[in-house]
């Protein structure tokens, strides 16, 4: 008797079915991401060569301490654009979005960076605000157009507290009628240590509303206290811009002059160190934390002590799986050898420009901190 050849027909057309439904399935899963670089870096003291009237500039001049003369002003410009143009690019060929800087003295000292040929090509724009540090440095932006919309800007004055309470209500910033936040031009309070403000650059990143915020606190001896309040202040400012816009993530980076464990980083900022412990979108997550504490790298040495004051934090709603709107990626410390010096007694520290009185013609005492944000190609645009 001859055997039915359809039951095994059917089970090859069924396998086949099976088969294609996986494959298509398998690449309906397959979705695509893009990925965008931040970055922050201390530039440690990028002066020009000439006096910025009522600046107390004078050791960065050709007659002064460290005679900074044209020589030495043109290979720290080419030092800085070299570690410019290299970061973020582990990842991104075409590097960050969205650079950060701080000590940096003017303007001037920002275009002439972009006319580096490491930069000249990037088509780099910048944000900057003549501060009221007394030595001459602030902080600024470098960003990219073709990734970062530039929408509006402000520079956000530190206020000391009258009453002495770091959480004094004198705040360098406003909510107007049309629940805008606005900065204050005018200085309050006392001035005898006046410091740099708070620098703001609001856009759109992968379509998305986002502030950044770029800060130089105060030193440590100027008081953990005066840090505090630092931390406070921007804390508040945080809040405001999204409370102003409910959709609006928040960058917050800087040199903190502060490891990430201080009070003005938990206590007053409000970073937490794990992203399980974020509960809201105004959280900050620090991923900092356990960079310095487990892993055991900071971004500069002092008396064989390695620190951590560069971070960059990021508000709760950046953080999370749903990548269909912009989220918090992967973060690390930019590191090449020739930051570091690679001989003598202080083999190890990073390589700054002048040390003991003598021109190294090295880089900072600070190393790069970069962190990257993804977003599902497709996704979501607020």
């Amino acid at each position: 008797m001859k055997r039915s050849v359809l039951p095994f027909a059917l089970l090859l057309l069924a396998l086949f079915t099976l088969s294609s439904f996986t494959q298509r399935q398998q690449a309906a899963d397959q979705k695509s991401y893009a990925l965008y670089g931040v970055a922050f870096y201390n530039l440690e003291n990028m002066f020009d060569t000439l006096h910025d009237a009522g600046k107390n500039d004078y050791e960065y001049l050709p007659d002064g301490t460290n005679q900074w003369g044209k020589m030495k002003y043109e290979a720290k410009l080419h030092n800085m654009a070299r570690v410019l143009s290299e970061l973020c690019t582990d990842k991104l060929p075409m590097g960050p979005a969205v650079v950060g800087l701080s000590e940096v003295e003017n303007e001037r000292v920002l275009q002439d960076l972009l006319k580096q040929p490491e930069l000249a090509k990037r088509g780099w724009r910048y944000v900057d605000y003549p501060g009221v540090d007394r030595r001459g440095v602030e902080c600024a932006f470098f960003y990219n157009p073709r990734f970062f919309q530039l929408e509006s800007s402000m520079i956000v004055p530190y206020y000391y507290a009258p009453s002495g309470r770091i959480d004094d209500p004198l705040l360098g910033f406003y909510t107007d009628s049309e629940g805008q936040v606005r900065a204050y031009t005018e200085l309050k309070g006392d001035t005898t240590h006046i410091t740099r403000g708070f620098l703001v650059m609001s856009g759109r990143l992968a379509g998305e509303r986002i502030h950044f915020i770029v800060i130089h606190w105060p030193s440590r001896a100027a008081g953990d206290e005066v840090r505090q309040r630092a931390g406070f202040q921007v804390r508040q400012l945080v809040l405001a811009l999204m409370a102003a816009e409910p959709d609006s993530k928040v960058v917050v980076m800087g040199d903190m002059n502060d490891d990430p464990n201080n009070k003005s980083m938990t206590l007053q900022l409000g970073c937490v160190s794990e992203p399980g412990k974020v509960k809201k979108p105004t959280d900050m997550y620090n991923p900092w934390y356990n960079t310095l504490y487990k892993v055991g790298q900071g971004t500069l040495l002092y008396n064989g002590q390695w620190n951590l004051f560069d971070q960059i934090v990021v508000s709760g709603n950046l953080v999370g799986k749903d990548r269909t709107t912009l989220k918090f990626y992967q973060h690390a410390i930019f590191m090449r050898d020739y930051l570091f010096q690679q001989e003598g007694r202080y083999k190890g520290n990073p390589l700054r420009t002048h040390a003991g009185g003598v021109w190294l013609n090295g880089y900072s005492d600070h190393l790069p901190t970069q962190i990257y944000l993804v977003k599902e190609v497709g996704g979501q645009t607020k």
